[in-house]
């Protein structure tokens, strides 16, 4: 790497805090799909998707939204309720006078993680309704999150990254009636502009080497030819995971 580029990574990687930017990243992906569920919610309430013509004259429509704060582990999150015109809706994902998230952002933000099923999105959804929620509702939502999941799971990325951050955190997840440990893979990337960015996130049972080779291979197939530094922990093999893919790039703990 050339003086130049040591200086660009240098004023780079003052502007960032690794762990409190994927915080603040992960919370808009959480306040995001919070409100494509409260959405879908809504839809079911009336009996009709939103701008359809089935709600001409079908006595209720929507009404447009209240803003709602909500304490999650990231941080406090604003989202938008929908309303309707009757005032008869009330929402089952955060409830009229809720205000913490009670570790709902777990759950939200893991379906975006690769390793989770079809399945595991709808047991998540499931899990997160209760008994309670009727089969349409978890299809209809599975309908609207599954396609912006997917999305953001294979998005393009920029061919030059000046940092990027990888990291594993383990937490416990419920599978089978179980509760079970998983690790969740998450990789922060700083771009030419100094714009701050969650590239993937992946879960899977622990950490290892070949996993984050995994990993590094598809950020190549996402379109990443170089990163400048990676930040990494001091897991063993970890180093040459990172050089099959991206021969030229400094590594630092």
């Amino acid at each position: 790497m050339n003086e130049k580029a040591r200086e660009l990574v240098g004023l780079l990687a003052k502007e960032c805090e690794s762990m409190q930017d994927i915080q603040d990243l992960l919370k808009q992906l959480f306040k995001g799909t919070i409100e494509e569920m409260l959405e879908s919610e809504m839809d079911e309430h009336l009996g009709y998707d939103k701008h359809s013509p089935l709600g001409d004259l079908s006595g209720n429509s929507r009404n447009g939204y209240n803003k709602k704060t909500i304490q999650t582990q990231m941080g406090k999150a604003e989202i938008k309720v929908p309303r309707d015109r009757n005032g008869e809706f009330e929402p089952q994902l955060i409830e009229k006078h809720q205000n913490k998230s009670d570790g709902l952002e777990n759950k939200i933000v893991a379906m975006y993680a690769k390793g989770m099923s079809t399945r595991d999105i709808e047991d998540y959804l499931r899990d997160i309704y209760g008994i309670d929620a009727s089969p349409a509702l978890i299809s209809r939502i599975t309908d609207k999150v599954l396609p912006a999941v997917q999305e953001w799971q294979s998005r393009p990325l920029d061919k030059i990254y000046p940092i990027v951050f990888l990291d594993g955190i383990v937490y416990k997840v419920k599978k089978d009636a179980k509760v079970v440990n998983k690790c969740f893979y998450t990789v922060l990337g700083i771009n030419m502009e100094g714009r701050k960015e969650i590239l993937g996130m992946w879960i899977t049972e622990n950490e290892s080497a070949s996993f984050w080779a995994s990993v590094c291979n598809e950020l190549r197939n996402r379109g990443v030819e170089d990163i400048l530094i990676t930040c990494r922990d001091n897991l063993s093999g970890f180093t040459s995971a990172i050089e099959a893919a991206f021969p030229k790039t400094e590594q630092q703990l």
